[in-house]
């Protein structure tokens, strides 16, 4: 255990901190986060209009229409969202102008969204045209970035106010990228997004399948071990495409369709991170009830945080972080909540994530809400709590003993 310590700290670990800070991740992980609270806005909504609850649905019937304008205005468009956003991140991780850069990004997304007839296309607006948008901004900050940093820009005196001089500085890089753009949809006659939505159906494949998802846990899971917050590292690539999923699962229950993404956004924190990563609000239940004061306290003080999805204080406190005998537990319930999950999932014996919901929703209730009101995905999550506390229980007992020992020992010395 000592000599895996030691690898993960010397040799993983400064590879993933290197990669946090990368500015490409930093600005793609940051564009994606920006969209949440308004496809959250939009979530809300749904839940409202698609409440299961006979009686409800009946008073809402008629205002159904009107309730999904929220949905259609931020789910809806949310690749639009995400062009602009990743392009405003990525130019301030490139220490460009983020509102050029933003802009740049949305018009060069845009003028891809074109059908044969030169006509505007809604087609990639939504969940399918996200990862168009990343490309799309990625390409168009690096070519502000690019003509910037050889003074390929036109320069005003400093007498010319600011917001001037900036949309002015950004005019030659502007007309090239979006000229490259137009060129290769218009002229050209190439589907960009059909392209790369190909391109990426690897990877959104892997990410929705089970030896996919497992991995991805306990990688992140183990980054957690030696400090690092390992879903903020790996979000850079799981968000888009996790947000790709819910989008198209959000989609798929409003039209009464068959669900079909298990690992949208949801999954993660409503049936594995219950209480934080590690299912930890378990490990909390279990310290509150604790023999050994310095963990019953630190139970209590972490339950209000765990009960909402935070867990920081336990992590870090307890501490399961550079601690070999809780990262056994702490590495293994994301394990087994993963493969119960995604089978449960994966056979319909309980409901997919359908709404997006903010991720400090208590668990449980969180459950319920996130698979539009299924009763069997929530009764599921409670499982995974007791489940996480079985499988935490004789672990703490152990830090227990130690802790006992040692006061006990440090009580006779001083005798």
């Amino acid at each position: 255990m000592k000599k895996f310590m030691s690898f993960m700290e010397d040799k993983v670990a400064p590879i993933f901190a290197k990669l946090a800070t990368n500015p490409y991740l930093t600005g793609i992980k940051d564009g994606m986060i920006a969209t949440v609270p308004f496809t959250i806005f939009g979530s809300l909504f749904i839940i409202i209009a698609q409440f299961p609850n006979d009686t409800w649905a009946k008073i809402v019937e008629p205002y159904k229409a009107m309730l999904n304008v929220p949905n259609q205005m931020t789910i809806g468009i949310i690749a639009l969202f995400v062009a602009f956003s990743v392009g405003y991140n990525l130019s301030k991780s490139f220490k460009q102008d983020p509102l050029m850069g933003g802009i740049i990004s949305f018009i060069g997304f845009m003028i891809l969204q074109v059908d044969e007839e030169f006509a505007m296309a809604t087609t990639y607006f939504g969940s399918k045209g996200i990862f168009t948008a990343l490309l799309v901004a990625i390409f168009c900050v690096k070519i502000l970035q690019l003509f910037v940093e050889h003074n390929w820009v036109i320069r005003f005196p400093e007498g010319v106010p600011p917001a001037v001089s900036r949309s002015f500085s950004a005019l030659i890089p502007s007309i090239v990228a979006l000229s490259i753009l137009f060129i290769l949809r218009c002229v050209l006659g190439i589907q960009i997004p059909e392209l790369v939505t190909q391109l990426f159906s690897p990877l959104v494949f892997a990410l929705n399948s089970y030896p996919g998802i497992l991995v991805y846990m306990v990688v992140s899971q183990l980054l957690w071990c030696v400090g690092i917050h390992g879903q903020s590292v790996l979000n850079a690539v799981g968000t888009p495409i996790f947000t790709t999923f819910i989008t198209a699962n959000t989609e798929a229950f409003l039209a009464g369709q068959p669900i079909p993404y298990i690992t949208a956004l949801g999954f993660i924190p409503w049936f594995v991170s219950l209480g934080g990563a590690g299912a930890t609000l378990a490990l909390v239940i279990i310290m509150c009830r604790s023999k050994e004061k310095s963990l019953r306290t630190l139970g209590r003080l972490s339950l209000p945080a765990g009960i909402f999805e935070i867990n920081e204080p336990v992590t870090f406190g307890l501490p399961i972080v550079m601690n070999p005998v809780m990262m056994i537990p702490f590495v293994l319930i994301d394990a087994i909540l993963v493969t119960g999950t995604y089978f449960l999932m994966f056979f319909n014996i309980i409901g997919r994530p359908v709404v997006q919901i903010p991720w400090i929703m208590p668990p449980v209730i969180g459950s319920y809400l996130a698979t539009g009101g299924n009763i069997p995905a929530a009764v599921w999550a409670l499982c995974g709590i007791v489940i996480a506390g079985i499988v935490y229980y004789p672990f703490v007992k152990i830090v227990e003993r130690e802790r006992l020992a040692a006061q006990e020992n440090g009580t006779e010395a001083t005798e």
